[in-house]
């Protein structure tokens, strides 16, 4: 029986990781982005299992059009760009605006938990057989933890890695949790070098 695989990517958490690990300092900004439906194609393809792509389910912060229009634009065109694939659900919640803005930059709320609530509630609703979650943030731990115990759904996770080593990646204490290490070839393959700038 083929398992159904849908990929979580916490957005900017996966481009900063790819920034830090394959580009020096000052790198022009789309260097780090990555084309979420190559990068599902990837794990999936990759796997000695009977797998299927069944989603990538994106999550990033979005500019506030008022106080950022030029970030707000660039956004939605690389929103629309993800957005043709039937495959590929992408989650935003605005930038929270600090107020000594410019000076201080906008932080992303409530992302983490919006994809934590998903990665549980599509185990329980029987929504996908394999779920694979890409990020580094810890705030995410609980729901790996609910998932790879709920006995429903196997959960996995996946991270970059190079030549120096490895980066971090989400683990649970006492269990071996199969995670999807991708070097800096499989960041090539799958990286968008776009400037969302440009209209």
């Amino acid at each position: 029986m083929t398992d159904r695989v849908v990929l979580f990517l916490d957005y900017q958490n996966v481009y900063m990781s790819a920034r830090s690990l394959f580009h020096p300092m000052g790198a022009p900004h789309w260097n780090g982005q990555i084309d979420p439906l190559a990068l599902g194609r990837l794990l999936v393809d990759r796997s000695p299992f009977d797998r299927e792509l069944a989603g990538v389910r994106v999550y990033r912060g979005l500019p506030e059009s008022t106080k950022d229009p030029k970030g707000y634009g660039a956004s939605q065109r690389q929103i629309s760009s993800w957005a043709q694939a039937p495959e590929i659900e992408v989650i935003t919640r605005t930038l929270r605006y600090p107020q000594n803005w410019p000076a201080e930059k906008p932080k992303e709320k409530g992302i983490d938990v919006a994809l934590a609530i998903d990665f549980a509630l599509m185990d329980v609703r029987g929504d996908y057989d394999v779920g694979v979650l890409m990020s580094t943030d810890t705030d995410l731990k609980p729901a790996l933890e609910a998932v790879a115990g709920s006995g429903t759904a196997r959960a996995e996770v996946a991270a970059w890695s190079n030549s120096n080593g490895y980066s971090r990646r989400l683990s649970i204490k006492g269990r071996n949790l199969w995670c999807h290490w991708l070097d800096e070839t499989d960041y090539l393959r799958v990286r968008d070098t776009r400037d969302y700038n440009i209209p």
